[in-house]
């Protein structure tokens, strides 16, 4: 492995700046290794509700103490400023950097909404220009570390939704907005189909304003369809995320930028919305699992030997992942805990998500690493590698002996991208 490649390339889907990347893409490169999951809200069909829903789970989310950013990605219709009661918000633009606007200690808002001289001036853009714009969003806005980044896009499946899947890269993940009628499903089932072409995961199918709640006795009215959401969950093999009744106070704290699962999450509404955001919060609850110091006991070996990978650079672990020179493959025998045999492995050419299989392939069950990129952690999670981060720069026998002896001291992630 070369010694400019860097550890986000790995996972990202091209090389790093010294390879060929612009500076520009090399920026992109290392704002989205800082985010950890990608969430684009998108839809089919326009008036289902999709920016309310985008703007409450990134609420939700934040509530639930994680560190959160809001993307408006809707060009000629932003309205997430107004769903916030940020319209009077204008953020701070430096040297190649814009500052996005905070809503609450964890919760951050972009939007060309907060550009426009006036609310009431149209945004006549033809596509590329849209394209940029959304590209300028994600790598020149100071988004910081996020556990999540939350996309609201128009309807349709055309330059925005487009763009955004595409800058963000493969993990990011559709959330799909529909309403029950077949008039609306018909034109979500084509954003269920977008998805699979341009090749991001669904996280799943989520059904607004199902039912009706009463103003008066807060029972839900099934007066419209209902279900269709959840059956073309079924029909396309993708995962339902629940359903969203249709209730007055979510226009109204909408209209007065409060939003409904902040001000009546014990609500009908609020209570929905909740059950939505556990498959969102398991994302990163999942990967928090994997990183946590696993005893020998929890590594799941064959014919009683663990295998530890530990990247090498000059002997030592290397600090950062995607500058090692080598793999030290350390076999251990679980029963004694003790070092059976140590092997230099060089790992193949560095190419976009290959390093993760690779190790996968060579039987490893953890992996010590000094720093590595969130979207390699993952990879490796998603491969059934666990992983620990922080480890210093000592010889692999060392950091494998500490880490058997219990005594394994781990610091920050030293990677950067």
């Amino acid at each position: 492995m070369s010694d400019h490649a860097c550890g986000s390339c790995s996972s990202s889907g091209s090389g790093c700046s010294s390879q060929g990347c612009s500076p520009e893409d090399a920026k992109l490169k290392k704002t989205l290794s800082r985010i950890k999951h990608k969430i684009v809200v998108i839809s089919g069909k326009g008036g289902v509700g999709k920016s309310t829903v985008a703007t409450n789970i990134a609420v939700a989310l934040s509530l639930a103490g994680k560190q959160v950013g809001l993307l408006d990605v809707d060009v000629h219709g932003p309205s997430i400023p107004r769903l916030l009661c940020l319209e009077d918000q204008k953020p701070h633009i430096g040297h190649e950097i814009i500052e996005p606007i905070s809503y609450s200690k964890n919760l951050w808002v972009m939007s060309l909404g907060f550009m426009l001289p006036s609310k009431n001036d149209p945004v006549i853009w033809r596509g590329p220009v849209k394209i940029g714009l959304i590209k300028q969003f994600v790598q020149d806005v100071a988004w910081g570390d996020l556990d999540f980044l939350v996309v609201d896009c128009p309807p349709g499946t055309g330059d925005e939704p487009l763009s955004a899947l595409q800058t963000l890269g493969p993990d990011a993940q559709a959330v799909i907005v529909t309403t029950p009628q077949g008039v609306a499903i018909d034109d979500v089932r084509r954003s269920v189909n977008f998805c699979k072409q341009v090749g991001n995961p669904i996280l799943g199918i989520v059904e607004n304003m199902s039912g009706f709640v009463c103003p008066d006795c807060g029972s839900i009215h099934n007066i419209f369809n209902t279900g269709g959401g959840e059956d073309l969950a079924k029909e396309m093999g993708v995962k339902f995320l629940g359903r969203i009744p249709l209730d007055p106070e979510v226009g109204r704290s909408g209209d007065e930028g409060y939003p409904i699962v902040r001000v009546d999450h014990e609500g009908p509404t609020g209570k929905a919305l909740g059950v939505i955001i556990k498959s969102m919060l398991n994302l990163s609850e999942s990967l928090q699992e994997n990183l946590k110091m696993p005893s020998l006991d929890e590594l799941k070996g064959k014919n009683g030997m663990v295998r530890i990978a530990v990247p090498v650079a000059g002997g030592k672990l290397c600090m950062h992942f995607g500058h090692c020179e080598q793999f030290a493959l350390v076999d251990v025998d679980t029963l004694t805990k003790g070092v059976v045999s140590i092997n230099m492995e060089t790992p193949p050419p560095h190419e976009p998500g290959v390093i993760p299989q690779w190790i996968a392939d060579q039987n490893v069950q953890l992996v010590l690493a000094g720093g590595m990129g969130a979207k390699a952690q993952t990879m490796f999670t998603d491969a059934g590698v666990r992983v620990i981060v922080g480890s210093p720069a000592e010889a692999p026998e060392n950091v494998v002996a500490n880490y058997l002896a219990g005594t394994l001291v781990t610091g920050q992630n030293t990677c950067d991208h």
